[in-house]
């Protein structure tokens, strides 16, 4: 049976993992439908019961693909997570953010609609929009669990003030925000707050985008279409250089207890607190086959002391995003990112 965590206070329990949908549709490169689908079949059926997605993943593309997996399936058996706000263009590119009370409203329409759904289970803005004040915007979303359309409200990389505010204004589910060995930065101020307040972390990018999955290499970064090595600083240059470093490091120990790299970076998140529900990226059943493996694991104190010995607090190197995906983040309000601009997602 699936292990179960809490979803904040709301008294429902969700899967131990969820399945992040963003990479079958956008941001790393093509992906195969049929085997994305057969993915999201085989996580349901594996008690993964959390599907993570959102309105600007592929321009609608990834709601449209999991509301054609989810046809034929019990609709109170699975808990769809959806973001919104964030605006594209043409280009594929990003454009800024909008949670203005009616532009939520006119985004959750189309929603309801590409997944072929009565209600999102949890709705949630992809950015905190500078421009609106975060009251507005998570009062709109509770006009819309009050209409019946939503049943919890979630943020994303919000910082530990404004899930404050919005928490005042209506309870806050989960706070979506990545979190990883080599994404740590939450447990100075965030995650304590989330914990006073009863909120459970809704963690991404526990693999670093792939750099944990133990597959990554210069090579791929320079050969490959892959646009992780443009778009993300850690995985270009000097700093690919010294994260792989960090890679190895890990892959030591991992062969030493008996597991993939992927996978011990998966347990060590995993080991950070029941009111923590990582996110797995999974685009074809290998991968998930993995994950559900770390789940399973078990690992000793030491074990997970050693793994988080081989990359420590504050050592990646490089931001997480480029300069303007770090100028999004309400959660890294006041630091200045070194890397060159260009076009960022908003995971």
């Amino acid at each position: 049976m699936m292990e179960k965590r809490k979803l904040g206070a709301s008294g429902k329990t969700l899967s131990a993992i969820g399945l992040g949908c963003m990479g079958m549709s956008d941001v790393y490169g093509p992906a195969d439908k049929s085997e994305s689908i057969k993915t999201i079949h085989a996580a349901l059926d594996a008690g993964v019961t959390l599907l993570d997605t959102g309105d600007f993943y592929g321009s609608g593309h990834n709601e449209l693909l999991v509301g054609e997996a989810l046809r034929g399936r019990k609709r109170d058996e699975v808990f769809v997570a959806v973001k919104f706000g964030a605006m594209r263009t043409p280009q594929r590119g990003f454009g800024g953010v909008d949670c203005r009370p009616a532009a939520v409203k006119n985004f959750l329409a189309y929603t309801l609609q590409r997944l072929g759904v009565e209600y999102i289970d949890l709705y949630q803005p992809a950015r905190v929009d500078p421009a609106v004040p975060i009251e507005d915007t998570v009062g709109a979303i509770k006009e819309l669990i009050e209409a019946g359309y939503v049943r919890h409200i979630g943020l994303s990389e919000a910082g530990s003030d404004s899930l404050r505010r919005a928490h005042r204004v209506h309870p806050i589910a989960w706070l979506q925000i990545e979190y990883s060995l080599m994404s740590r930065g939450i447990e100075a101020e965030i995650l304590p707050v989330a914990r006073e307040l009863g909120v459970t972390i809704s963690a991404y990018g526990v693999l670093s985008r792939g750099l944990l999955s133990g597959r990554w290499s210069e090579e791929r970064s320079v050969a490959s279409q892959d646009p992780r090595g443009k778009n993300f600083p850690r995985f270009s240059g000097d700093n690919l250089r010294k994260n792989l470093a960090l890679v190895e490091a890990l892959r030591r120990v991992a062969d030493e207890i008996g597991t993939t790299v992927a996978q011990a970076a998966m347990v060590w998140v995993l080991s950070r607190g029941d009111d923590i529900i990582p996110l797995i990226g999974a685009r074809t059943r290998d991968q998930l086959r993995e994950a559900l493996a770390a789940v399973e694991r078990r690992v000793s104190a030491g074990d997970l002391a050693r793994i988080e010995q081989a990359i420590p607090p504050d050592a990646a190197a490089g931001e997480r995003y480029n300069i303007p995906g770090m100028m999004s983040l309400d959660s890294e309000r006041g630091r200045k990112s070194p890397q060159s601009p260009t076009d960022s997602p908003a995971g």
